[in-house]
């Protein structure tokens, strides 16, 4: 009876035993088995061993994300794979720090009622279909995304608003109505930041850095030859996406004809906007103004974030108790800071390396629009070992440009396409984006969901930029 009980609540606390136990199992098989390669420290082999198991064990619905990431912090340290040190290095990295205090810049628009009014606003003029809220929150993305060069940054610009979308149209992060609309809206948010990285050679902070890898290979890349690159494959995707999560992950309302009218009634209801309101929006004007200006004033984005959470505090937007309330911050900030200090310690062992040049040899002697398609598709699937967009372009971005232009790809095709792909495969894993977390942490998608949609969106965007898009790059460029 006991060992029923124990199990149950194994259970209601989301953790599967019988696939622990095969994830646990196989991971144990490669580790004992498996001889490290030559090539490889033996740290780094038994990183990729714990790195790889941790994946597996979420898509598999054996483990919570959180409980995999502090699985595997425990085990890298007690293997003496990592040092402590190494281990816990994430949590003092800005990029981790912008997500938690995006988080609570959030709780304070819901919190001020500033969130509410701008849904209600939205709802009232395109609030008729739930896909049309969905449109709306992609072409906004894609609209401010030249503006603010960091997709975590319009994460926290976008969720805001998504929240209370969901919020008003009676959809809430648990499991009876999360469907409702919710999930529907965040998850097509996500694949938004995918799409809107890729248009603009602003969108994404690694862009310009990409950029400036691709010139040591003869490619020139200017704004102006990003977006028209990028424009056709991007646009394209961006008409079908919403389109597309509506059939295969849609919402359960569908048709919304009364909610305009309800969203009129209740502004309305709520008259002039509130102190707390003029005050937030005041804040969320100057936080995004201030990092659409930030590579120019030489500021920090979490800095930005982190003055912007202070003038909330200093005038009761925000208090320290809703702080405490703040529970689902740390769980987050918590399990990514642990997969992003993993990946990029992959990186430093030397795992990438060691990847990248196992898939050059795969290339050798293959005409080179094979080489090509095998390049584009494993960059792609590589993501699942990577945390950090920016990371995966550094680490693998210039071995990949050497070996396609050695087999005679056109380095400008490569490179365009490679760069695209760096911020189109942004949802591939529930990590793929420091941008993606903060939905993540919504509590309105299970792990499960958006490795399977995250996927299919990658799949898709893989597709239409693979085919068409390099047809148009080879057609302009």
């Amino acid at each position: 009876m006991q060992e029923s009980s124990l199990i149950d609540g194994m259970t209601r606390a989301g953790i599967r035993p019988v696939r622990l136990a095969i994830v646990m199992v196989a991971a144990a098989a490669v580790w004992l088995a498996v001889p490290v390669p030559e090539e490889l420290a033996p740290e780094g082999w038994q990183l990729l061993v714990i790195f790889m198991g941790t994946i597996a064990s979420v898509i598999v619905g054996a483990l919570p994300i959180f409980v995999a990431a502090v699985g595997a912090l425990v085990l890298a340290a007690l293997t003496s794979t990592l040092t402590p040190a190494q281990v816990f290095a994430g949590f003092s990295d800005s990029l981790i720090l912008l997500i938690v205090v995006a988080f609570l810049i959030a709780r304070a628009v819901a919190k001020s009622g500033l969130g509410d009014r701008v849904a209600y606003m939205i709802i009232a003029r395109l609030g008729r279909t739930t896909m049309g809220l969905g449109y709306a929150m992609v072409a906004t993305d894609l609209l401010i995304a030249p503006a603010i060069p960091s997709n975590t940054a319009r994460s926290g610009v976008l969720f805001p608003i998504v929240h209370a979308l969901a919020i008003g149209a009676g959809s809430r992060p648990d499991e009876a109505t999360r469907r409702r609309a919710g999930a529907y809206l965040m998850m097509v948010s996500m694949a938004g930041l995918s799409l809107s990285s890729t248009l603009w050679l602003t969108g994404m902070s690694a862009n310009p850095i990409g950029a400036g890898i691709a010139a040591d290979f003869g490619v020139e890349v200017t704004f102006g030859s990003w977006v028209l690159a990028a424009s056709v494959p991007a646009l394209l995707a961006f008409a079908l996406m919403p389109y597309l999560l509506h059939r295969v992950f849609g919402p359960d309302v569908v048709e919304t004809p009364e909610a305009p009218a309800e969203a009129r009634r209740r502004l309305a209801e709520m008259g002039p906007m509130s102190a707390h309101e003029r005050i937030m929006a005041g804040v969320f004007l100057g936080v995004v103004v201030a990092w659409s200006l930030a590579s120019w004033l030489g500021l920090n984005y979490a800095v930005i974030a982190f003055a912007g959470l202070f003038v909330l505090m200093i005038f009761g937007v925000l208090s320290v108790r809703d702080l405490h309330e703040e529970g689902g911050t740390l769980v987050v900030w918590m399990w990514f800071a642990i997969l992003y200090t993993l990946s990029r310690q992959l990186d430093e062992l030397g795992v990438m390396a060691y990847l990248g040049d196992h898939i050059s040899h795969a290339t050798r002697g293959l005409s080179w629009p094979v080489a090509y398609v095998i390049l584009l598709v494993s960059y792609v699937l590589l993501h699942y070992l990577f945390v950090s967009q920016t990371a995966h372009l550094v680490a693998v971005f210039p071995v990949y440009m050497a070996v396609g232009v050695a087999a005679g790809v056109p380095p400008s095709l490569l490179a365009l396409m490679l760069l695209f792909a760096t911020n189109f495969f942004s949802c591939i894993t529930p990590q793929g984006s420091s941008g993606n977390v903060i939905f993540v942490g919504s509590g309105y998608l299970e792990q499960t969901e958006i490795y399977r949609y995250g996927g299919m969106v990658t799949l898709v965007n893989l597709l239409i930029f693979g085919v068409i898009g390099t047809a148009w790059i080879l057609l302009v460029i």
